[in-house]
């Protein structure tokens, strides 16, 4: 049997090459390596103020974004977190085996706490654990991540062992899958690229606004004038031509900034040549997906109903290791 994998997307707005190459991507390259359940996760995305009248929408978005990249339903499971409620009930379980100093450590908090200080929730401070669940609930033994979630991966590890030694042994120890793409910056080239940050490519723009985007984007600061060489390896044009371009490309691009042989902008211009190429394919299919939401819907319903079984057969595990299983009583009235 294929090892269980599991990861999740907030639908937060806008799917931008930063989500596609940091993960998606990778995603469907695992799709016939393992069983694979992805996850819209809409209760982390309300760990911070979004307006609900847009949730509904930017679900849609992202499902249909994801699909018409090629994260097959045929192949995987795409469901939406909120249509399973185990994953709340695990996680408040999993509350009870977490030390609050682990949490406290958590580098991710501290950075959202910093950027939300008016809104420092306890959802914000619990998301690890949410996470946790989310992973062990399907008992998932790999979750492909960007560097930035390593830590929330290990303490999953951390509660999953907790459990099995204070109730007997029921879940894995999940190991993460780091992208091939764990940091994409933005165009900004100071910043991970951001919708909160505007400094984004996203994956259903028209040539035009890609190309308008990127003939603005910064490059290496050596370079004021055409004439002077510059440095690639320090250029944020030239890593995003490593995830784009053809190889003979890409060595076309360093040597012509070491030597000042090409401009900044010729090799923008064949970066967004190669970005455009890659993207319309998905543009147009996304097209067709929005202009038939129900097939979307259809794919979000069969993805919860089989997350559904799963989540079920692990609660009847967890609670009957912890002495909550209500099968006990046989007549409520003697309660």
């Amino acid at each position: 049997m294929k090892k269980r994998l599991f990861s999740g997307i907030q639908p937060t707005g806008e799917v931008h090459i930063g989500n596609y190459l940091g993960a998606i991507k990778n995603w469907i390259r695992l799709l016939d390596q393992y069983d694979c359940i992805f996850s819209i996760v809409d209760y982390h995305a309300i760990t911070v103020e979004l307006d609900p009248r847009e949730m509904p929408q930017n679900i849609m978005h992202v499902a249909t974004v994801n699909i018409a990249a090629g994260l097959d339903p045929e192949r995987s499971t795409l469901f939406l977190q909120s249509h399973v409620p185990e994953h709340t009930e695990l996680a408040w379980i999993f509350n009870t085996v977490t030390p609050i100093g682990h949490l406290e450590r958590m580098t991710q908090f501290k950075e959202k706490a910093q950027l939300y200080k008016h809104n420092i929730n306890a959802g914000l401070f619990d998301y690890p654990v949410l996470q946790a669940a989310d992973i062990l609930l399907y008992k998932a033994e790999v979750v492909p991540v960007g560097e930035d979630q390593v830590q929330h991966i290990e303490l999953s590890r951390e509660i999953s062992r907790k459990f099995n030694t204070r109730y007997g042994e029921v879940f894995p120890e999940p190991q993460e899958l780091l992208s091939d793409a764990p940091r994409i910056m933005g165009l900004d080239a100071k910043n991970k690229m951001s919708k909160s940050l505007n400094n984004y490519i996203g994956l259903l723009e028209s040539p035009e606004a890609i190309w308008k985007k990127l003939s603005v984007a910064v490059t290496d600061p050596a370079r004021k004038k055409r004439s002077d060489p510059g440095t690639p390896e320090i250029c944020n044009i030239y890593h995003l031509h490593r995830y784009f371009s053809s190889p003979k490309e890409i060595d076309w691009s360093a040597q012509g900034c070491r030597t000042a042989g090409i401009g900044c902008l010729e090799c923008k211009k064949c970066l967004s040549d190669n970005i455009i190429k890659e993207l319309t394919p998905i543009r147009e299919k996304a097209k067709e997906l929005f202009d038939n939401p129900d097939s979307v819907q259809d794919v979000l319903r069969r993805g919860a109903e089989r997350c559904k079984e799963i989540a079920q057969e692990t609660m009847k595990e967890v609670k009957s290791k912890m002495g909550l299983h209500l099968g006990l009583y046989t007549e409520p009235s003697k309660i």
